[in-house]
């Protein structure tokens, strides 16, 4: 399964910036697109495993159900 690299803008739309299957790669080119960002880009570099890019879209804009703290 390959590493999709994603620019996610603040209102949400994903750009597909790369596929990679090498993990240290992909974090790599993570890494160096997280370092050429403007200051003023809000916009997120986020790297995601799935097996297809349709799969890693849906991964990213599934929201996460948040942890309830402090009720053990």
């Amino acid at each position: 399964m390959p590493y999709f690299v994603y620019q996610i803008s603040e209102d949400k739309q994903l750009k597909c910036i790369d596929s990679i299957e090498n993990y240290k790669a992909a974090r790599n080119q993570v890494r160096q697109l997280r370092s050429e960002q403007m200051k003023d880009d809000t916009s997120l570099i986020r790297l995601i495993h799935a097996s297809s890019q349709l799969e890693a879209e849906r991964l990213l804009l599934t929201p996460r159900a948040t942890p309830v703290e402090g009720d053990d």
